[in-house]
């Protein structure tokens, strides 16, 4: 049997993620951060998904995304209703779940060529 290694069509590929840290490409990563299919910011300034406001979103809200993939850290927890209130008026959808969860999810939607971004919390 011959094996081949399959590369994402996408620039980013995230590898993996904990509450403390997370591997994207063959980058480290210990501070949070948004990944985009072909597009990483560095020093996301999140360290709570529990006090995420409309305005921490902005960077995620200029890449365009369908939907929003949320990684709270280790543990899952929930940013306010009325920042859930507001993705939903921008017709934008936004799960949230454990950064190793969130790094599974991310790079399943993004190999369908779906219009994801994601912010993910470390440190927490």
């Amino acid at each position: 049997m011959q094996l081949t290694l399959e590369r994402p069509d996408h620039e980013f590929f995230l590898r993996g993620a904990d509450g403390q840290v997370a591997l994207v490409n063959d980058r480290r990563l210990q501070r949070s951060f948004v990944l985009a299919p072909n597009r990483l910011i560095e020093d996301w300034a999140v360290s709570d998904v529990r006090a995420l406001t409309i305005d921490d979103l902005e960077p995620l809200f200029a890449l365009e995304p369908e939907l929003i993939v949320l990684g709270g850290g280790a543990a899952q927890v929930f940013p306010p209703a009325a920042t859930l209130a507001a993705c939903l008026r921008r017709g934008v959808g936004l799960e949230t779940m454990t950064n190793s969860a969130a790094a599974r999810t991310f790079n399943v939607l993004a190999g369908e060529g779906r219009k994801v971004v994601a912010g993910f919390v470390l440190g927490a």
